[in-house]
């Protein structure tokens, strides 16, 4: 750019020229705070022009802060000059001419010749660093509200961050845990060792780290046991290298107390143990979660009298003392509260009025508080007290309020057992939402049929339900649709099933179906039509949710002989059935076991490829398809080189990874390979415009995709045109409000989108209205039908009408034949891809390739995206 002066500028041509080429931004001013000179950095600070900019007055042009952090712009303050602001550094505000803010460091030096004074301003781009720091604090604000428990390590496993709900959730500041390890602070001499191994396995390997999840019980600072669900990942660096492990800790101590209470404490009635003993066992049960309370289950009889159940850790001296004793309005706690029929707290038993007649008994056995809570039959009329008495004054808080709770609901089950025992029985053997039979209840019936099987040495066959891609109903169209879905399968699974045949839910969306004297033949039949009922739309909510499921099968007594056998190998086929495609059915054989094997083995293969550079990318061109020498792109395709299995096909470990939640991480690694590959290939001087990569349908429902991609784009210093992302018609099938908002905020950055496969599956017509599509893919299928079907032909001219009538680029892709292209091309097809042009090549082929067809880029005769 030309300098421009006020006339009589001091300045020499080279200083002048020195001062042009500087990267900050400098500015010269006289006394009467007039610009003198103007650099081509300031041109770009300011947006305003030189020419312009020369004779304003400087002031006018910058805000500077005061020490209230107060912006004061020259305007508020006429007696605000430069020569106030010479010899100091200031952090100065700019309005560019478009309207936009800048900031910027400014330092002003006074340059005095001949008795006059001119200034020279230099100011040095903050922006980017100021709105980083801006962003930083919005996000650690964020991030210190949350309710979740953040922890964060260095590589080794020491703390070097912790928010504000880590504090709440276990008592330390983060002062007290900088630089030493989880496992030191919050583990205890109740922390189960292998889960506790499990971690520290965990975050000692953080290269092969991926969403590690484990459920622990660790201890706060005041050594109140919590049980906690700790999620770990690793924050890499652009390498692939881990910098930090982040951990989020949720409580589920509720979760488990209902988990570990319920099932001792109903096994226990369901066996018809005595009421005394049960009581004792749920006192116990409590004391162990607890050990810091005790406590004991009182009946209350008709008459109004206390008699004690269970109070394990009482003498049975204390327990005698109350036996007998009459409710009254001061009773110790678990009188008076029978007497009030409310919960009652004496936070110090020394010298509360309560316990004036019992104090002398319980202080020698170091009991300093106590509360009790009365249970009430469901007609509301009272029949006992459950007490906790602590070893410190104080009593009741959160932790204690939950395990009440849970405790209170069993002791009316106990108290009313006789008329509850049909319930009890439901709870412990059957599943709460299906009411189908549950896993007690299965190991049960399996034992049962397994003895009749023996007996008349008949076959039996168990099935393994497990309904395909459920998670994704569940996170795209919330849990309460999820339940309504497995509410619905359970009811046609029964309908579907025979006398004698018994169905029941293992877990989540597994089901187990037990057929007795059955024989291939006639389980393939069954199951077939299970597969055709649960195939059928399920009417949730006013939409049609369409699902399917896979199906394993083993047989007694070929493929084993008792319950555990025999479910590993149904769940065993049935994985097997979702590898080969879902939907179906497969008999259990002894080459899946270790097909097993060899998966869990390939799936750890697969974390370890991914950082030890044994994947590799692959690029398709992309032709113009009336001038096929013309290059409109490239499509990125993975690649898988195993050390010892060779190459990998992308349909086995693709699908591997999203099954085993690895698919975020390997997207990852495209999207960053991709753009690396194309930004490499810019600098070269290797014109390819855009590179088109495929994302996984779980990644959208990551609200964060979009900030990664635009990270990903700046690093690479690549415009966002440069990358089309094709969507499947997963995408399609969960785009909820979020994932639609979380495409449109990637469209907005100025990422192309195209819609794959076009014309099957769910991709149709109907979401093109809901998308903000670029691009449609056509389905190969059409393609290679084209020479010998009217239909596939009338359906590929459709399409093409449909992309020139909405403006959007058509992809045909497949194609293989001189015949396929003729066709495409006469129907005015604008981009093809396929065998036909090229195989997928390695980036060294690709430049190869472009010389020897001496291709050019599409955008030069005016072929846009």
């Amino acid at each position: 750019m030309k300098i421009k002066a006020i006339p009589g500028s001091k300045v020499s041509p080279v200083v002048r020229a020195t001062l042009e080429d500087m990267v900050d931004a400098v500015v010269m001013i006289d006394a009467n705070n007039a610009i003198t000179f103007f650099n081509s950095a300031a041109v770009k600070l300011w947006g305003l022009p030189a020419g312009e900019a020369l004779g304003k007055d400087f002031m006018s042009l910058i805000s500077c802060e005061d020490r209230t952090a107060r912006p004061i712009h020259g305007s508020e303050r006429p007696d605000l000059d430069i020569d106030q602001l010479a010899g100091a550094s200031n952090e100065v505000s700019i309005r560019r001419l478009d309207g936009t803010m800048s900031w910027g460091s400014m330092s002003v030096s006074k340059i005095t010749t001949a008795g006059q004074a001119d200034y020279i301003a230099v100011v040095k781009d903050t922006t980017i660093q100021r709105l980083q720091q801006e962003q930083f604090e919005r996000l650690s604000w964020v991030v210190n509200q949350t309710d979740a428990a953040i922890i964060a390590t260095d590589p080794d496993g020491r703390v070097v961050y912790s928010n504000g709900a880590a504090t709440r959730m276990l008592g330390y500041e983060l002062d007290e845990l900088l630089g030493r390890r989880p496992s030191e602070v919050f583990f205890g001499p109740r922390t189960n060792v292998e889960a506790g191994m499990l971690i520290r396995n965990a975050t000692e390997q953080p290269n092969s780290l991926c969403g590690f999840r484990q459920d622990i019980l660790v201890y706060t600072k005041t050594r109140k046991p919590l049980w906690v669900s700790i999620v770990i990942n690793a924050v890499r660096d652009e390498a692939g290298n881990p910098v930090n492990l982040i951990g989020v800790l949720t409580d589920i101590t509720l979760t488990k107390m209902h988990e570990e209470l319920q099932e001792n404490v109903l096994g226990a009635m369901v066996r018809e143990m005595p009421t005394e003993d049960v009581a004792r066992i749920l006192c116990q049960e409590v004391e162990h979660i607890a050990p810091n309370l005790m406590c004991s289950v009182i009946e209350v009889s008709s008459e109004g009298r206390l008699t004690t159940l269970a109070a394990p850790s009482l003498p049975p001296s204390v327990v005698q003392r109350f036996d007998g004793l009459p409710i009254g309005p001061s009773v110790g706690s678990s009188g008076t509260a029978a007497w009030r029929e409310e919960a009652v707290l004496v936070a110090d038993i020394s010298n509360d009025p309560l316990w004036e007649d019992y104090r002398e008994t319980f202080l020698p056995l170091g009991i300093k508080a106590g509360f009790s809570y009365p249970i009430k039959a469901k007609d509301g009329t009272l029949i006992g007290v459950f007490t906790f008495y602590y070893r410190e004054r104080g009593g009741l808080d959160v932790f204690h309020e939950r395990l009440i709770e849970v405790a209170v609901n069993l002791c009316i089950l106990l108290l009313q057992r006789k008329s509850n025992r049909a319930h009890i029985y439901r709870l412990a053997f059957y599943d709460n939402l299906t009411r189908l039979p549950n896993r007690a209840m299965l190991t049960i019936k399996m034992e049962q049929a397994l003895q009749d099987a023996k007996d008349t040495g008949s076959e039996l066959a168990v099935v393994s339900i497990d309904l395909d891609r459920f998670k994704q109903v569940n996170d795209t169209r919330g849990h309460a649709v999820g339940d309504e879905l497995l509410g619905e399968i359970a009811r046609r699974l029964r309908a579907a099933v025979c006398d004698g045949d018994v169905v029941g839910r293992l877990c989540s969306d597994e089901f187990i179906l037990i057929v007795p004297r059955s024989d291939t033949y006639r389980i393939a039949y069954l199951v077939q039509r299970i597969l055709k009922e649960i195939r059928r739309p399920v009417a949730v909510k006013g939409s049609a949710l369409h699902t399917s499921a896979s199906v394993g099968i083993a047989m007694y007594p070929g493929d084993g002989t008792d319950v555990e056998t025999l479910l590993r190998h149904a769940n065993m086929a049935m994985y097997q059935s979702k590898a080969d495609g879902r939907s179906r059915l497969r008999f259990f054989s002894v080459e899946m076991n270790s097909a097993v094997q060899e998966q869990a083995m390939l799936e750890a293969d697969l974390r370890a490829a991914l950082h030890d550079g044994q994947l590799y990318l692959r690029y398709q061109p992309k032709v113009c398809g009336e001038h096929s020498q013309i290059l409109f792109g490239v499509e990125a395709l993975v690649r898988w080189k195993h050390p010892l299995l060779g190459e990998v096909p992308p349909a086995r470990f693709v699908t591997m990874a999203e099954e085993r939640a690895l698919i975020i991480e390997l997207d990852t690694w495209v999207l960053s390979a991709a753009c690396r590959q194309l930004a490499k290939w810019r600098r070269c001087g290797t014109d390819i415009r855009n590179v088109a990569i495929n994302l996984s349908a779980s990644h959208f429902l990551d609200a964060g995709l979009p900030g990664l991609i635009a990270r990903t784009l700046r690093a690479h210093d690549l415009p966002p045109d440069s990358l089309t992302l094709e969507l499947t018609e997963g995408v399609m099938l969960g785009a909820t409000t979020a994932v639609l908002a979380t495409i449109d905020r990637i469209h907005r950055l100025g990422v192309r989108l195209s819609m794959d496969d076009f014309g099957t599956g769910y991709s149709s017509l109907g979401y093109l209205h809901r998308l903000p599509i670029d691009e449609l893919k056509l389905d190969k299928s059409f393609v290679q039908d084209l020479e010998g079907s009217d239909v596939a032909r009338a359906l590929t001219a459709s399409v093409l009408r449909i992309g020139q009538s909405l403006h959007m680029k058509v992809v045909a892709e497949g194609v293989e034949t001189e015949a396929q292209r003729r066709f495409l091309a006469q129907h005015g097809c604008p981009v093809m891809q396929g065998y036909l042009f090229s195989k997928p090549l390695s980036p060294a082929a690709l430049e190869k390739w472009l010389k020897t067809r001496r291709i050019r880029q599409g955008q030069s005769i005016g072929i846009t995206g």
